[in-house]
Order: C-alpha cells, then structure tokens, then sequence
C-alpha cells in the first residue's frame, strides 16, 4: 500500500476514534446504561478501544517497523493500554446489553480480541515475525469492529429503503434493531479480511520460493 495512502487511511482512523469518544468525553453515550458502574465500565472500554484503534494502523508502517524499540514501544501501549483493557471490559458491556445477539457476539470477540493478541505477543517471544504480523493483523480487525459496525448498519438501512416505502418513524426503530446485526457482521467481515490479506501475502512469499526451485 503507498505510503501516502496509509497516511489518508490513519488519519481517517483518528478521525473515527475521535468520533466515538467524542459523546463520552462530554458526559454523554448513545448507549443505554444502568447505573454509575455501567457507564464507567463503558467509558473504560470506550476510550481504551480508541487507543487501540488510532495506535494500531503504526504498526503497519514500515517507517515505524524499522525502528525496534518504537515498534516495541507503540506496540506495548497499543496492547498493554488499549486491547487489554478494552477487551476485558467489553465483556461485561457485552452481558449487560439487551440484544441476545450483542451478547453473543461481542463476548466471541472479546474473547478473540484476547487470544489473538497472546498468539501475536507468543510469535513475537519466538521471534517469529511472519507469524506475529498475521496474529497482529487479526487482531486488528478485531479492533476495527467499531467502525465497521457503522458502516454496515447504513448500508443495510440503505439497502431496505430502497426496497420498502418505510415511514421515518420506522426507518429509525429498524435502525435500531439492526445495532447487533451490525455489531456482528462487523468483526467477522474483517476477520476474513484480514484472512484474505495474510492468504495473499502468503502465496507471494511462495512464488519466488517456486520460481528459485525451478531453476
């Protein structure tokens, strides 16, 4: 990927970040919560799961891979300060939800969010930089489930206006309803972008394998 579109894309990824924190910062949430315990627990997970998303895309960039200690260091803060605790307190948000679906979803991905980022931390003691690039990576898409989520919850609005006159009334509760469906659809999407990615890179690092055995 160029370089100055992995720029754009940071930047876009801040921007979002910023968005979503925005509401917490000022008292608020778009969510609905029960009691003090509630919201400090989301606001925990919340500006945690921002660290993770706006620090995680430095560790792509080749410029922040050349140096060891920074790489390290972003790297330590992004799991340390940002998945750790954003997964571990999207667990009880995830029970607390009343979706069934939300509370499916976002326990599995909570929980993978954990595993991937052990089985990255594991190759990387291990020195194995292939594999603890493609654990990085999983987790990451797993980080980007918050704006997948609102992405894909327009789009399927969209897509069912466009099909049924429904009132404004309607289209807001439909909305609504589509949260957890969102919310789920979002981290597998990226899980199996992040596959296609790590398959793609895979199989380049084979053809010049291939290529030097047939000579």
């Amino acid at each position: 990927m160029p370089a100055r579109l992995r720029t754009v894309l940071w930047i876009m990824i801040v921007v979002a970040g910023l968005v979503l924190v925005a509401p917490y910062l000022s008292l608020g949430s778009r969510l609905e919560v029960h009691g003090y315990v509630h919201y400090a627990v989301l606001v925990a997970h919340v500006l945690t799961a921002a660290v993770a998303l706006i620090l995680g895309p430095l560790q792509f960039m080749p410029a922040v891979r050349a140096h060891r200690r920074r790489h390290r260091l972003i790297g330590r803060v992004y799991l340390l300060g940002g998945v750790l605790p954003a997964a571990v307190t999207a667990l009880p948000v995830a029970v607390w939800s009343v979706s069934p679906l939300t509370r499916i979803s976002l326990t599995l991905a909570a929980v993978l969010w954990l595993v991937t980022a052990g089985l990255a931390v594991r190759a990387a003691r291990r020195h194995d930089i292939t594999a603890h690039r493609e654990w990085m990576m999983r987790n990451y898409a797993l980080t980007f489930l918050a704006v997948t989520a609102r992405l894909v919850v327009p789009v399927i609005l969209l897509l069912r206006v466009t099909i049924a006159d429904d009132s404004p009334a309607s289209i807001a509760e439909t909305a609504t309803t589509l949260i957890p469906i969102g919310q789920t659809a979002g981290w597998i999407i990226n899980l199996a972008v992040a596959e296609a990615l790590i398959r793609r890179g895979t199989l380049r690092r084979r053809r010049p394998a291939a290529s030097g055995v047939r000579k």
